[in-house]
């Protein structure tokens, strides 16, 4: 009798035990995936009585709230100046996903986290319908807007940061969409309209600022080959190269011109300042054959390459690709070959050259604000790394400076008076048509300026040379230069 009573005493401490675990991972280790899984039909009821949290621009303007709506779902979610925001905040729908801010902070929307609990229970007793914390953003309204308006008609991108704290204070994508399309409480019409948005062969649902196909960089990317040359100890400013008007890539029966077809100075030598200032190509694939073979991926490296940043919104990482031989390390020196990058990593290497080395890790969330107006979280400002020394940062600056200051430079049309203004202008090859044509250019600009105190640093990518009406051309390179200089002012002129 005693051994029976012993096997079932073992066998319900067991079950015990196990019943104990089992609830143990539901509660607190899987939690997390439980409540985001769309089969949940708990978790998606509970969220329509609740009034989600605000996202916010810096000001604390709402460009994402909540209003109450006389059908079963008592809540619907409106958004403000909703294509300018929609790279960012994303959209919300209770049957259909999220993206953008409004799922990435889902938790501190919806009032799920933790932290709320007791916010939650005194709701409950209050008779009070539950609220999810507001999301205030980096993102300066005016910036954003000035951005948006510079991309009207265009397709491509803007990233605006503030170089000493890494606040993002514009990203804009176009073409853009309006998020209540995709947010309506009726789910046939979100399909619909989400259907017609994916079959959209300008792709507006790309957030084109961090992640959709990322982009070639072209001459932008000479910024990394010339702050390599500098931090090997190899060369200086005034250090020379052979200026030939055509070279033979190395192995290759393929040649390097410079963009005008001729020698970038006087067809003799020419140093590396003249080389970057007149954006010529054939130094830089000189220089980085001369440079040992980790040099071009070390500095990519240290400036934030192949990193997926979280901002919190995940960025695909930039690539320079794997060169092999001299002549794929040339091309690679210059922004070709295999070199994919993102906007906003661009905007961190000025950012970082403006900053004297140091790369800030970007953000574009500030705080998090509880129903009852008390901040949770705040942004503090995190150094990512020392891309390059003060020193090579300050030689940089100097070159990029002059890059708008010189007759020669070709980043003129960034200059702002009363301002300190340096920039790069880019423009990549994309490849060839059926006939062998080259496609329209993506063309560049990057940058950064300082007045009274203030400080920005921005990437400009316009996809096929500007469209129809800048001719596709090349010559549009320009167009990227004025529109970063528009975006500046509005950060500077405040």
């Amino acid at each position: 009798m005693n051994k029976q009573l012993k096997t079932v005493t073992r066998t319900i401490f067991v079950m015990f035990l196990a019943l104990f675990v089992a609830l143990t991972m539901i509660q607190f280790v899987y939690v997390d995936s439980l409540r985001a899984n769309p089969l949940n039909e708990r978790t998606t009821r509970n969220s329509f009585n609740i009034e989600r949290g605000a996202i916010l621009t810096s000001s604390g303007d709402p460009i994402a709230y909540s209003v109450t709506r006389d059908d079963f779902y008592k809540f619907g979610r409106e958004y403000k100046n909703g294509e300018i925001y929609a790279p960012i905040t994303g959209y919300f729908s209770h049957y259909q996903g999220s993206s953008g801010i409004e799922r990435v902070l889902n938790d501190e929307l919806s009032g799920a986290t933790g932290g709320q609990f007791f916010s939650r229970l005194s709701r409950i007793f209050s008779d009070q319908h539950p609220q999810g914390n507001s999301v205030q953003l980096t993102v300066d309204d005016a910036v954003q807007k000035a951005a948006f308006e510079q991309l009207q008609g265009l397709q491509g991108s803007i990233v605006a940061l503030d170089p000493e704290t890494g606040k993002i204070l514009a990203l804009a994508s176009t073409p853009s969409y309006d998020p209540a399309k995709l947010s309506a409480n009726e789910s046939a019409t979100v399909i619909k309209n989400y259907n017609e948005l994916v079959a959209d062969t300008n792709n507006p649902l790309y957030n084109r600022a961090i992640a959709g196909n990322l982009y070639i960089p072209g001459s932008v990317f000479k910024v990394l080959t010339t702050a390599a040359a500098l931090e090997s100890g190899k060369y200086n400013l005034d250090s020379e190269v052979a200026d030939p008007a055509e070279w033979q890539l190395p192995g290759s029966v393929d040649f390097m011109r410079n963009y005008h077809q001729r020698a970038c100075d006087n067809g003799d030598k020419v140093t590396l300042a003249t080389a970057l200032v007149r954006s010529c190509n054939i130094p830089f694939g000189e220089i980085v054959n001369e440079l040992p073979p980790n040099a071009l991926p070390d500095i990519a490296k240290a400036f934030g390459f192949g990193r997926e940043y979280e901002i919190p919104l995940k960025v695909t990482a930039s690539t320079i690709g794997q060169p092999t031989g001299a002549a794929q390390l040339a091309l690679t020196s210059i922004g070709q070959f295999d070199a994919r990058v993102t906007p906003l990593q661009m905007a961190l290497v000025s950012a970082t050259i403006a900053n004297k080395g140091v790369q800030m890790s970007p953000t574009l969330v500030d705080k998090i604000i509880t129903p009852d107006l008390l901040t949770t979280a705040e942004h503090k400002p995190t150094e990512f790394a020392r891309s390059i020394s003060q020193d090579t940062a300050a030689k940089m600056s100097e070159l990029l400076v002059r890059s708008v200051t010189d007759e020669s430079g070709l980043a003129g049309n960034a200059a702002i008076a009363g301002a300190t203004v340096g920039g790069k202008t880019g423009t990549a090859q994309v490849g060839k048509d059926e006939n062998g044509k080259d496609l329209p250019y993506t063309i560049w600009f990057t940058g950064f300026a300082e007045k009274d105190g203030r400080k920005v640093a921005v990437a400009v990518a316009i996809e096929e040379g500007g469209g129809v009406a800048h001719n596709f051309s090349a010559q549009s390179g320009q167009l990227p230069t004025q529109i970063g200089k528009k975006v500046m002012e509005a950060v500077l002129n405040k």
